[in-house]
């Protein structure tokens, strides 16, 4: 058995004019069909423009939450320093051309030209959990993503 991992990105993050939108190759167009009716989708997208080797040797990062411990493990973060720089952003559908291969966002937390691994519909019944915990250094942050948008991240985080 190979543990060899090959990717194929679906397509690209696109920013242009303040707009957000995923820009799908022509070959995976087909695969948007019937995503229109989910409001929320699962972006599953690489960070390429973070990778490096030192990067993806990051296991602990000192202090990356003001009110956080002075150390967290890397998978207790949503940093983009990781062992792979596979990251997962929920988002808010605007508008979708099937023949265009564009999928409009409100926003979204990755640059220009980041590559797509994947879509997923957001689905209630695997998605949302009804009993979470979190630790107490982030207890205060946003309960849902529609919250998060109003939320000062800028007092949480030590840049």
């Amino acid at each position: 058995m190979s543990s060899e991992i090959k990717l194929n990105p679906v397509g690209s993050i696109e920013v242009e004019e303040g707009r957000f939108y995923l820009s799908i190759k022509k070959r995976y167009r087909k695969a948007l069909k019937e995503l229109e009716g989910f409001s929320h989708i699962n972006i599953i997208w690489w960070g390429n423009q973070s990778d490096s080797p030192k990067r993806r040797d990051i296991l602990v990062a000192n202090k990356p939450y003001k009110n956080g411990p002075d150390t967290v493990g890397i998978f207790a973060t949503r940093s983009e320093a990781r062992p792979n720089p596979i990251l997962i952003t929920t988002t808010s559908v605007i508008n979708i051309d099937l023949d265009k291969g564009i999928v409009e966002l409100p926003w979204i937390d990755a640059d220009k030209g980041t590559p797509i691994i994947d879509i997923k519909p957001y689905q209630p019944c695997s998605d949302r959990v009804k009993n979470v915990q979190l630790p107490d250094w982030c207890s205060e942050w946003p309960q849902c993503y529609e919250d998060s948008a109003t939320f000062d991240w800028a007092a949480v985080f030590n840049f």
